[in-house]
């Protein structure tokens, strides 16, 4: 009888997960965080899970788990859990047709080999590439006893030039770390030339915005001028990234030169030729009423900008970028899942709107089907069509 109770919650919790992963929960606050951690586990491990479920029903039948009732409900919900895993893995395949949807069918632009094997999308840890190699905890910058080091990954065998991108990690601006996020699309290009470089940015509460933007200036500015040391292009420097990364990255992409944001080191150029924002927020002020509950403004008024909008709106719109893009922005992506509880897709919508009707340069939205947040942080099948995307228009802006 024991056995028919553990298939039960077994099938308890698998329906339940799997349920999740199509249907995710978006508020209170507290519940759409777990939302989000179990449906981008499962979501971009979804054949992962089903052989589990199928080997864990294999071996709990054999044990006897079908003898009684409960067993037999449970084996009711563990095959639901399994056909919606299948249906959750066809959404993320679909994700190649949104990409190419995205790009359109221009085939001039020479495109880079697919970015994973089968083989790395069915063993996807550790994240990392046999072609690349990688520098570690190299020190751009101190803030008293804060050290901001950078990490660049690059060819085995590097030479010449290449061309840079910049990535800045993602944590709600308050944590996160430069060697957990970003690795598929580094280690891509890595792999195929370019000089990929993740940097640290000082982190809330200690922080209080704009700093996190400066440290990510300081960043491009050291990039250029240890270029050669790098093996770099400096006429090429493209920036990503991903949550408040994306943030970030698109702030500094849209205020480019800005003195105001450049204490110290006015005189550096942190100019780019492309942006990519990954899942990111770009309207701190929520003007179009987006967010499904009040977790981010409580993080933003306690933490990161040490003030409510009422008080300080100038302040959250020179932090929004929505509201700093200008005619001469640079090419910008957006990739944002339409299952994001945490960053609402309705916010990367409405900025890649105001980018094609404000800037000159082209505009790339991708709206990738049933992806989560974070979805991109390791190889599975949906980020494979990503990475190879992203590849795609940095090459055609290189291009062009």
């Amino acid at each position: 009888m024991v056995w028919s109770w553990a298939l039960l919650v077994v099938g308890v919790l698998g329906s339940g997960l799997a349920l999740n992963v199509l249907w995710p929960v978006r508020a209170p606050g507290g519940l759409a965080i777990v939302s989000f951690f179990a449906g981008w586990l499962v979501g971009e491990l979804a054949v992962h899970g089903l052989i589990g479920l199928l080997a864990l029903l294999a071996v709990l039948a054999w044990l006897g788990a079908l003898a009684a009732w409960p067993g037999l409900v449970g084996l009711g919900l563990l095959l639901l859990a399994c056909a919606l895993l299948v249906v959750a893995q066809r959404r993320a395949a679909s994700a190649g047709e949104a990409v190419r949807d995205a790009l359109g069918a221009d085939t001039a632009v020479r495109k880079l080999p697919p970015s994973m094997s089968r083989g790395r999308i069915a063993f996807p840890f550790p994240v990392r590439h046999s072609a690349v190699t990688s520098r570690r905890r190299v020190e751009f910058q101190r803030h008293g006893d804060i050290t901001l080091r950078l990490d660049v990954h690059r060819r085995r065998g590097h030479e010449g030039r290449g061309p840079v991108l910049v990535y800045v990690h993602g944590g709600g601006w308050v944590i996160g770390h430069r060697d957990k996020q970003g690795l598929p699309l580094m280690q891509h290009l890595a792999a195929h030339g370019w000089v990929c470089v993740s940097v640290d940015y000082r982190l809330s509460p200690r922080a209080t915005f704009p700093d996190h933007l400066v440290d990510v200036k300081r960043a491009l500015v050291w990039v250029r001028d240890h270029a050669e040391e790098l093996g770099a292009d400096p006429a090429f420097i493209a920036i990503a990234g991903n949550s408040a990364g994306a943030h970030l990255a698109s702030l500094a992409a849209l205020t480019q030169n800005r003195p105001e944001y450049q204490p110290g080191f006015e005189s550096g150029d942190t100019s780019v030729n492309a942006c990519v924002g990954f899942y990111g927020i770009y309207d701190f002020l929520d003007r179009r009423g987006l967010l499904a509950h009040d977790g981010l403004k409580r993080l933003l008024e306690r933490q990161v900008m040490k003030a409510s909008p009422d008080t300080a709106r100038g302040a959250y719109e020179a932090a929004s970028p929505v509201a700093r893009v200008h005619a001469e922005a640079p090419p910008f992506l957006l990739v944002h899942g339409t299952h994001d509880t945490l960053a609402p897709v309705g916010g990367a919508r409405h900025f890649a709107e105001v980018l094609r009707e404000g800037s000159r340069a082209p505009v790339v939205y991708m709206e990738i089907p049933g992806a989560q947040h974070a979805f991109e942080i390791f190889p599975s099948v949906r980020t494979a069509h990503v990475v190879d995307g992203v590849a795609r228009f940095l090459q055609s802006v290189r291009a062009a």
